[in-house]
C-alpha cells in the first residue's frame, strides 16, 4: 500500500518526552517539580493584562509584536528592530533551524544540552554534532575541535538544561572568537534570569557587537507565562529579518503579548522569584550532598542528582519512592543521565518534603 513518506531523518528524530505529571497515592498532595515551572505564578500584573484582553478574542493580535519588542526594548536598552518574539523559545529555535540549517550541514549541540536543539537541526536535513562536556559544563574547546566546513551553526544553552551548569562571559567571547565567523553561534538564555554570579553574562552585549551571535530567552520561566508560550529573540538585523520572512503570521497570541509586556515591567516580582530560588538552590545542595547523593552545582532553578548505582538506592529507584508520595522529579535518561534526577526548586513546603524524604529513602535498608 501507498502512503506519504516524511522527508529522510525525519523518523530518526527522538521526539521530545516533557516531564511526568502523574497522581500520587491517595490522600497525598501532588507538588510537580519535574518541568523548571516557578511555584510562584505570574505575577498579578500579568494576571490582569492577560484577562483584559478577554473581550476582543475575536481580534487578530497585532503581526509583529510591536508593543512587546518596544516593552523588551526599554527594559534591556536594545532596539526593537533587531527584535523578533515566538511562540516560546522553542519556535523560536525551530525558525533559526529553518532559515540556517539544511542537508549536508552541521549543527554542533553538547552532550547534555537541551533536547530541542538536535531535533530542529535533524528535522532540517541537518546532521548533529555532540561535544562533550566536562564536569557537566560545556567546554569551548571541545566544541571548537568539532568545528569543519559543513559547520553552520553552535547551540549553546547558557545555564544548561539540565545541568544548571554554566560558562563565563570570557569562555562565550573565547567560543566566538574562535568560531568562523559565517558560523551562527545560538546562545539560549532561557534561565539567566535566575544567575547571580558576577561573571556571567547572557551573551546580549556579544550579540550588540557581532554580525553572527543571537540570544534566545523566554516567558515559561521566571515570569510564569509557560501556558501562554512566548519567547524572544535578540540579534543583528539581518538575522531578525530573515527569520521574519519565514515567521508564521500572528504568531503570538493578544493575551499572551500583552502579559508578557506586564510581566517584563514587574521587576519586583523577578527579583522575589531570584532571591527565594538562590536561597533554596545552596539549602537544596547542601543537605542533599549531606545524604550521599552526588549533586552538580547549579545556577538555576533546579539542580540535578546523582544517586549511587547500589540496587535500592539508583534514581529510578529514588523516581519511585518520591512518585508515590506526591514529588514528581524529572528523570533524565533521555539526556544521557541514566542514574540521575533533576529537580526543580519549589515552594518551601515541596523542598523540605524532597529533602525529608530522601533522607528516609538512603537510610532505608
Amino acid at each position: 500500500m501507498s502512503r506519504p513518506v516524511p522527508k529522510p531523518g525525519i523518523l530518526e528524530i527522538a521526539p521530545y518526552t516533557p516531564g511526568k505529571s502523574p497522581v500520587a497515592e491517595p490522600g497525598r498532595k501532588v507538588f510537580k517539580l519535574s518541568a523548571n515551572e516557578t511555584p510562584f505564578g505570574p505575577s498579578a500584573r500579568a494576571r490582569e493584562a492577560f484577562a483584559s484582553v478577554a473581550t476582543h478574542l475575536e481580534d487578530y493580535p497585532e503581526g509583529t509584536s510591536k508593543v512587546l519588542r518596544e516593552a523588551i526594548g526599554r527594559r534591556f536598552g536594545l532596539d526593537p528592530a533587531c527584535i523578533i518574539c515566538g511562540a516560546g523559545s522553542d519556535e523560536i529555535l525551530n525558525l533559526i533551524a529553518h532559515v540556517y540549517l539544511g542537508p549536508g550541514d552541521e549543527a554542533i549541540s553538547t552532550t547534555h544540552g537541551f533536547l530541542v536543539y538536535p531535533i530542529a537541526t535533524m528535522g532540517n536535513g541537518a546532521t548533529n554534532v555532540v561535544a562533550p562536556e566536562t564536569d557537566f559544563t560545556c567546554n569551548v574547546d571541545a566544541i571548537l575541535k568539532c568545528v569543519t566546513p559543513r559547520t553552520k551553526l553552535v547551540w549553546l544553552a547558557n545555564p544548561n538544561n539540565p545541568t544548571g551548569t554554566y560558562l563565563p562571559s570570557s569562555e562565550i567571547k573565547r567560543l566566538r572568537a574562535g568560531l568562523p565567523e559565517n558560523v551562527l553561534l545560538v546562545l539560549d538564555a532561557a534561565y539567566s534570569d535566575y544567575v547571580t554570579k558576577g561573571d556571567y553574562d547572557s551573551g546580549l552585549e556579544l550579540a550588540k557587537t557581532t554580525e553572527n551571535t543571537v540570544v534566545c530567552f523566554t516567558f515559561s520561566k521566571v515570569h510564569g507565562l509557560a501556558a501562554l508560550r512566548i519567547g524572544w529573540m535578540f540579534g543583528p538585523a539581518h538575522i531578525v529579518d530573515a527569520m521574519n520572512r519565514v515567521r508564521g503570521p500572528f504568531n503570538v497570541s493578544a493575551p499572551a503579548m500583552l502579559a508578557a509586556v506586564a510581566a517584563i515591567e514587574d521587576t519586583a516580582h523577578v527579583e522575589m522569584s531570584r532571591a527565594f530560588t538562590a536561597k533554596w538552590r545552596d539549602t537544596l545542595t547542601e543537605e542533599i550532598g549531606k545524604l550521599g547523593i552526588k549533586v552538580t552545582p547549579s545556577v538555576a532553578n533546579f539542580v540535578l542528582m546523582h544517586f549511587p548505582t547500589t540496587p535500592g538506592k539508583t534514581a529510578a529507584d529514588a523516581d519511585a519512592f518520591l512518585t508515590k508520595r506526591g514529588l514528581v522529579l524529572r528523570a533524565v535518561v533521555n539526556y544521557g543521565l541514566p542514574n540521575s534526577l533533576r529537580m526543580t526548586i519549589g515552594t518551601e513546603e515541596a523542598n523540605n518534603l524532597v529533602i525529608e524524604n530522601l533522607r528516609e529513602f538512603m537510610a532505608a535498608k
